[in-house]
């Protein structure tokens, strides 16, 4: 280990950063499940006792085995299985990393797409700062799972459910990313609207450097921490999005298992016994936004001095 790299670390351990975090116990349960979480959705394919994209590995008659405990069950299931015969512990894992990417694409979408217009309406102002907060409030004036199942019907419409079920994971990212970009746009310009009366911001105009300089080399980086506060909760919010998009019908299909298309799959079998087909997809993706929203509350509260009280 290099002399920087101690030092690095040594002020990391220093920062006030570390200093909250170690003494918040909620936010290191939070984070520790929420990294278990990622883990195992990262290496499903070796955790996973089955492949549930396989069909040879899927048998029919194992269809809606209880959970181990339960009479019926079989050992080779520990978490039983769904309605066509796969291995809920597999789907579970495989389902957890379908949507956390969706999650996770949705944000970066959304987060370039908010930067992007946020700079250019609170940097230029004028005209350009009118259209672009006009187009943002129309767009907020209906909720967020309006403007995606409208867009995502459209799609779905458009290329026909096999095709969608093809590109069902990126046409999510788009129909989720493009729905929630105004709510970071709106918190970037507010932040430009202080940051370019600054003396650093007058010092560059003088100094010549050009408009998307002096935007994305200055005045952005001293915008990022409500970004990063924004973005933790949206991730949440995008995973929301694409379980409610897949219950309704308008998300993953059921051959390529997120945790809104389990809970959807298993739905049905509820009144026949078979409950924990959707109950414990759905606890997962409780436990995982929950954990998600308490680490944003904690970094909201840690980025803002007057509202942390740790």
């Amino acid at each position: 280990m290099t002399t920087a790299t101690v030092s690095r670390w040594d002020r990391f351990r220093e920062s006030f950063f570390w200093y909250s975090f170690k003494r918040d116990k909620v936010a290191i349960a939070s984070f520790l499940v929420l990294l278990s979480m990622v883990l195992a959705a990262v290496f499903a394919p070796l955790l996973a006792p089955a492949d549930p994209y396989d069909l040879a590995q899927i048998n029919i008659m194992n269809s809606e085995l209880p959970p181990v405990g339960l009479d019926g069950a079989d050992p080779a299931f520990p978490l039983g299985t769904d309605a066509q015969g796969r291995d809920l512990l597999s789907t579970i894992l495989y389902g957890t990393r379908v949507s956390l990417m969706i999650g996770f694409g949705a944000v970066v979408l959304q987060a370039a797409l908010g930067i992007l217009f946020g700079l250019l309406a609170g940097y230029l102002g004028g005209k350009v700062d009118a259209i672009l907060m006009r187009i943002a409030d129309v767009q907020l004036s209906f909720s967020t799972l309006m403007v995606a199942i409208i867009v995502g019907a459209v799609f779905k419409a458009s290329f026909g459910s096999l095709m969608f079920g093809e590109i069902a994971i990126y046409m999510l990212i788009f129909i989720i990313g493009v729905a929630e970009w105004p709510q970071i746009a709106r918190t970037v310009r507010a932040s430009v609207l202080a940051e370019k009366k600054k003396e650093y911001v007058d010092a560059a105009k003088v100094m010549g450097f050009g408009t998307a300089r002096i935007m994305f080399r200055h005045i952005l980086p001293n915008t990022l921490s409500p970004i990063f506060v924004i973005a933790t909760v949206q991730i949440a919010n995008a995973i929301i999005s694409e379980a409610a998009l897949s219950f309704l019908g308008l998300g993953m299909p059921e051959t390529q298992p997120s945790l809104g298309s389990l809970i959807k799959s298993g739905f049905d079998y509820i009144q026949s016994g078979s409950w924990w087909i959707t109950l414990i997809p759905g606890l997962v993706l409780v436990v995982l936004v929950l954990v998600i929203n308490l680490l944003g509350d904690w970094l909201r509260d840690v980025m803002n001095p007057r509202l942390y009280k740790g």
